[in-house]
């Protein structure tokens, strides 16, 4: 259970979080309906069947939201309708209007739907209640912004936005590439992505090579600028930062993980909790880090 990517909001850090219990227990998951075509709630961060809604470790806590989703493929509403079209024209000898192919696309739909397949999914969310942030697992602002709207329905109200610099943080990066200090802790890790400036320019991706090179720095005095930047955090953390401030290829490194393979548990719930609690605290050290290399804007109360 570690996070693979982060988008991040920002909330005021003196957001209450007495009511959420109640509310995620309101707000759960429920079965799709015959005739829905997808379903969002809240499930247990141990598992669909587990009874705890939430999984709290200090002022960190572990939110999961799971959907259900009908698969029907367009494809085969489209050949049915096809058929379905066809043998009127063939019995009517004419060709059905704008109206009628609606309304048989829609019968068919509702026909269908009860005997789809449903494909669940998961998406968790951390919520760090001291530096004010909600990081989900996902590196899709839509995604990212669904959970927190499901947090604000089982709140009532959670004014989290999603994170924002005081500085173009593709200038920082590029900073960095170019030879400007890094933050302490922080080092360039071998991946980047290079863009033009203008519209529709160049686009240069690099892995596995030393970025501080002759020939990253012949692209840089082209003008071409740092958005995306492979990083280190010590000897614990790796991570792909990117001008959206979207945190992509979260991984924990052996200077981290070895703080669990030191330590037996007995079982699966004790696993979980103690890889959240370590993660929970790499992310508060790395958030601490970006929060101050990027001018990253508080949110306001």
């Amino acid at each position: 259970m570690f996070f693979r990517n982060l988008t991040l909001f920002r909330f005021p850090t003196t957001t209450k979080l007495e009511d959420l219990d109640s509310g995620l227990d309101e707000c759960q998951l429920k079965p799709v309906g015959p005739l829905e075509l997808s379903s969002r709630g809240f499930i247990s961060p141990f598992g669909r069947d587990a009874e705890t809604m939430s999984h709290n470790r200090g002022d960190a806590t572990w939110l999961a939201v799971g959907g259900e989703d009908k698969i029907l493929p367009g494809s085969v509403v489209n050949d049915m309708l096809a058929k379905k079209l066809a043998e009127i024209e063939q019995k009517e000898g004419r060709k059905p209007g704008g109206r009628t192919r609606k309304r048989i696309k829609d019968e068919l739909v509702t026909d269908l739907l009860p005997r789809a397949f449903v494909k669940p999914s998961r998406t968790d969310a951390l919520i760090d209640l001291g530096h004010g942030v909600v990081a989900v697992d996902t590196s899709s602002r839509k995604t990212g912004e669904n959970v927190v709207s499901e947090i604000r329905r089982a709140l009532g109200s959670f004014p989290a936005l999603p994170l924002n610099a005081e500085v173009a943080p593709r200038s920082i990066l590029t900073g960095w590439v170019a030879g400007e200090p890094l933050p302490e802790g922080l080092s360039l890790g071998d991946e980047c992505e290079l863009r033009d400036p203008i519209d529709q320019g160049a686009v240069v991706k690099v892995q596995r090579m030393e970025l501080q090179s002759d020939e990253i720095t012949k692209h840089l005095e082209s003008g071409k600028q740092v958005t995306r930047l492979a990083l280190n955090l010590d000897d614990h953390v790796s991570f792909v930062l990117g001008e959206d401030l979207v945190v992509r290829k979260f991984k924990l490194l052996d200077g981290a993980v070895d703080e669990l393979e030191s330590t037996e548990r007995d079982d699966l719930r004790a696993e979980l909790d103690a890889r959240f609690v370590l993660m929970a605290g790499e992310f508060k050290r790395l958030f601490t880090v970006l929060e101050g290399a990027l001018k990253l804007s508080k949110a306001e109360a």
